[in-house]
Order: C-alpha cells, then sequence, then structure tokens
C-alpha cells in the first residue's frame, strides 16, 4: 500500500488555525456558515458537491418533486465566504495523534480542530440482507429507487392479466410509523388514488393497497398521543392501513412477514430505524448500540477536547440525562452553536460554553390539508399546521430559487393533483418484474 500523500493544512492565511468540517449536513452546514468570515481557516469535506434538505426527500420518492428542487450545490452555498474551502472526498479514516483526516484517495487533511457531522444511515437491526428489498430514504440515490419501484410495479400490473398479481403488485409495505414513514405512506396513497388514478387503463391505481407497519403502539411516537391519534384516523381516511404492534419478522423480494403472516407487496419501503455513521470507528472512541459517538456537554469526544462531533452522528444527551432526538433542528442548532463560538475560542482562549437545545417545535405532515405540530404547551393539528409544515419548510430551504420552485410546484400540485416528476429512472427492469417471472416459471 502505498504511502499517503502529504498533510495539507490548506490554508487560506498564514498563521490563522485551521478547523476541518467533514460532512455538509444540517450540521456541518451551519457551523461552517458560523465560521465563514472569521479569523479561521476553514476545509469542509463531503463525499458529494450538495447539500441535500433530507426532511422533503420523501416527496422525490413519491413523484412530487425533482432532486434539484431540494438540493444546492455546497461550493454556492458557501461561496460568498473566502476562508472556506470545499473538498469533494470519501473520508477513510482519523489520526487523532497526527490530527490529520485521512481521504480515500490518499491525500491527509491536518486540523488544529474538527468538526464530525456525517449524520447517519440505515438499520435493518441485524437484517442488513434486508436492505435490497426494502430501501430505506436517506439520500437521492434512495428517492429515486423508490420512486422508480413505486412507478414500475403500477407499470407491471398494468400489463399484468392476473388480478391477484396485479393487486399484489400495486400494494406498497412502509416500516417505520415515525414522521418519514408517516409521510411516506400517506404520500403513495395520495399519488395512487389522485395522481395516477386517470393514468391506467387495465388496473384502477385507487385501489392500491398501502399499509404502515410499526413494531410499537402507536404511530409518531415521538408526538403526543393525542396528536398520534389525529395521524392515525388522517392516515385511514387517506386510505392507508396501520398496522401498530406489528413488529416485521422477514423481508424478502416478494414481500413481507407480519405477526405470522406473509404479505404479497411490489413495494417494500424501510424507515424504521437509523444508525449512525462509521465515524466512531475512524475516531476509535465508545459509541453506543447505534454507532452514535458519546459527547460532553460541549459536543467534545471526552479526552480529545478538539474533536466535535454533531449531529445523528453524536450521542449528546438533555440536561434531565435523556438522549437528544435525531431531528434535524438539533442537528442545525449543534452546528450553529459550535461555529459562533469556536472562533472566539481559537481566538482568545474562551472556554466552549455548554450546548442547550430550544425546542422549536416537532412538525410532520400526514398529506393534503393534514399535519401535526408540537410546540409543547401548544399543539396544533389539520390544515392550519399543514399550511404550518409548508411555510416552515419553504423558508428553511437553501435558495430563493428552490423556495420558489417548491411553492409553486405544491400550489399546482394542490389545485390539479398533479405530480410532474413521475420518472422512471435508473432501473430499467423492476425487481418486482423479475419476481413475477420467476413465480411465472414455477408454476
Amino acid at each position: 500500500m502505498a504511502d499517503p500523500a502529504p498533510a495539507t493544512s490548506a490554508t487560506h492565511v498564514e498563521g490563522h488555525p485551521h478547523v476541518v468540517i467533514i460532512g455538509a449536513g444540517f450540521a456541518g452546514l451551519a457551523a461552517a456558515s458560523e465560521l465563514g468570515g472569521t479569523p479561521v481557516n476553514v476545509t469542509l469535506i463531503d463525499r458529494r458537491n450538495y447539500h441535500l434538505f433530507v426532511p422533503l426527500l420523501y416527496q422525490v420518492a413519491s413523484a412530487a418533486l425533482s432532486p434539484a428542487d431540494i438540493a444546492e450545490p455546497i461550493r454556492r452555498i458557501l461561496s460568498r465566504h473566502s476562508n472556506i474551502e470545499v473538498m469533494l472526498g470519501e473520508v477513510a479514516g482519523i489520526d487523532k495523534q497526527a490530527r490529520t483526516v485521512a481521504l480515500a484517495d490518499g491525500t491527509a487533511v491536518a486540523y488544529d480542530r474538527l468538526i464530525v457531522a456525517t449524520g447517519s444511515t440505515h438499520s435493518y437491526f441485524g437484517h442488513d440482507e434486508w436492505a435490497q428489498h426494502a430501501p430505506g430514504l436517506k439520500t437521492i440515490e434512495d428517492a429515486r429507487q423508490i420512486r422508480a419501484r413505486v412507478l414500475m410495479a403500477f407499470e407491471q400490473a398494468e400489463i399484468c392479466r392476473n388480478k391477484v398479481e396485479q393487486q399484489d403488485l400495486i400494494t406498497t409495505v412502509v416500516v417505520g410509523a415515525g414522521p418519514t414513514g408517516v409521510e411516506m405512506a400517506g404520500a403513495i396513497a395520495e399519488l395512487s388514488r389522485h395522481t395516477l388514478a386517470r393514468d391506467f387503463r387495465n388496473i384502477r391505481p385507487e385501489t392500491a393497497r398501502v399499509l404502515l407497519v410499526e413494531a410499537g403502539p402507536r404511530v409518531l411516537p415521538a408526538f403526543p398521543p393525542e396528536l398520534s391519534d389525529y395521524a392515525h384516523k388522517a392516515l385511514e381516511k387517506l386510505g392507508v392501513t396501520v398496522m401498530v404492534n406489528t413488529p416485521v419478522e422477514d423481508v424478502t423480494a416478494e414481500g413481507v412477514t407480519l405477526g405470522g403472516r406473509f404479505v404479497r407487496a411490489g413495494t417494500v419501503i424501510w424507515g424504521a430505524g437509523v444508525r449512525a455513521s462509521p465515524a466512531g470507528s475512524w475516531l476509535g472512541v465508545d459509541t453506543d448500540k447505534a454507532g452514535r459517538v458519546k459527547v460532553g456537554p460541549d459536543l467534545t469526544v471526552p479526552g480529545y477536547p478538539e474533536i466535535f462531533v454533531l449531529g445523528d452522528t453524536a450521542l449528546a444527551m438533555h440536561d434531565d440525562g435523556s438522549p437528544l432526538p435525531g431531528l434535524a433542528q438539533v442537528a442545525k442548532q449543534q452546528g450553529e452553536h459550535v461555529g459562533s463560538h469556536l472562533a472566539g475560542h481559537l481566538a482568545k482562549g474562551e472556554a466552549m460554553p455548554p450546548f442547550r437545545f430550544k425546542n422549536r417545535g416537532n412538525l410532520a405532515t400526514i398529506g393534503r390539508n393534514s399535519a401535526v405540530a408540537d410546540f409543547g404547551s401548544r399543539k396544533i393539528k389539520g390544515f392550519v399546521a399543514w399550511v404550518l409544515w409548508g411555510l416552515v419548510h419553504v423558508y428553511l430551504l437553501i435558495g430563493f430559487s428552490n423556495r420558489l420552485l417548491v411553492s409553486m410546484q405544491w400550489l399546482v400540485a394542490y389545485l390539479t393533483y398533479h405530480r410532474g416528476a413521475r420518472l422512471i429512472t435508473g432501473e430499467r427492469k423492476a425487481p418486482v418484474q423479475e419476481n413475477h417471472e420467476r413465480r411465472s416459471a414455477a408454476e
């Protein structure tokens, strides 16, 4: 194995401290933005060249939006800050003693302070073999794959002449009833019952089955029971079959096993769990079962005050000792906190204050005119919550053009039920078609 390339500090101004940020999600981008224009040299490393607005990713998967509507190039976002360098690269490891970040191409980037904000991926609870049959929703590639599978299932049902197989093909199972699962189930139900209803001749898309499966006792378990109950009823009104207290026992190419009963499905979508990125193994430090790095009140790794870990990668605690939730607002606030205090810490030796999460409310949309919002003492549901959800998400989108495009597409979709991103890309032959051929051959 060749020796790594020499370490580089990639400094913009000689003598200024160098902060390396790994990950351009909510936490990493917020930290970089706060450090922009300060007497600090910043290098932001990400394996993709864009920042993705993950809360709206399900709308790409359900053909409501295109990927470009919810993504913005990182360089464009940070272009006004001359002290920030952006590097496209894959992190392979971290040397805590040498204070360098090793990239897959052999480059080593030196740092004075390191911010790790590499997010999370899907967790299949020890059944990683399920991943090929039940994709999760974390990346644009995931969203495109799910969109292709959902739409291809309807196409295959259209050419199938067996009524039972038709119904199996247009059955979608969504595993996990957190916000992602609830939003995904509601969106697919609306897609089949409204958008696709007039597009086919041999099937009736409005009869498509959407099953939302949850191992726990209720949907949206992080919300108060009254909002959870509302969401449950709203989903059923959309035609979604909600199955609580129902753990998944197996997932295959043909469907899922639930409570000892096998359910055939053309599409299975995973939204039941997450695990942190491999940052813990890069750092060689203690993690919890989900792979999150245990951090102190100031978000540093114990014993390494020069390393900060943020967002879904970190196991950070409330004052009461309970873990902070894996929410975008938590990650963004952590990034703002570290970024806003780090320049003063480096320049003047000021102590990094402990992080305090300020809960600005939790929102989830269920479908057309239906959402829930929890602001602690105040809880909102229905149309008002749905409008609020839309306003908040449009506001949080980066870039005026993105906000305008998304707003216009939502308005058109609301008035016409039309979804313009119904493109099958990537997969020329969906797994459901292969399943049908295998079953036919066996018979």
